[in-house]
């Protein structure tokens, strides 16, 4: 054993604290990626939060104006009954047919 370790250039207690400080810098950086996916994960919920409720802020702009334009007496408004209805045919689907 004594003859293995004087033909070798380094020691394995110099080896030992090389793997050491190898782990060691590796967990910080894994540490960093954790808390940075995880500052990325709640910053896009947030996001999607946000999203929703403007979606939502629309969303009910849109039925209140459906509403609106359905409860509408459009004779009371001054608006006319059209005169003659005109129907388009089924089988001209666009104009390039």
């Amino acid at each position: 054993m004594h003859s293995l370790s004087s033909r070798l250039p380094f020691s394995f207690l110099s080896l030992s604290w090389g793997a050491v400080g190898v782990l060691l810098v590796s967990y910080i950086g894994l540490i960093a990626v954790v808390m940075s996916y995880a500052a990325l994960t709640v910053e896009f919920s947030q996001s999607v939060k946000n999203d929703e409720a403007a979606v939502a802020v629309l969303e009910s702009q849109y039925l209140s104006s459906v509403t609106r334009i359905t409860n509408t007496d459009y004779l009371a408004e001054g608006y006319a009954k059209p005169a003659t209805e005109v129907f388009v045919r089924a089988t001209s689907v666009t104009a390039l047919r």
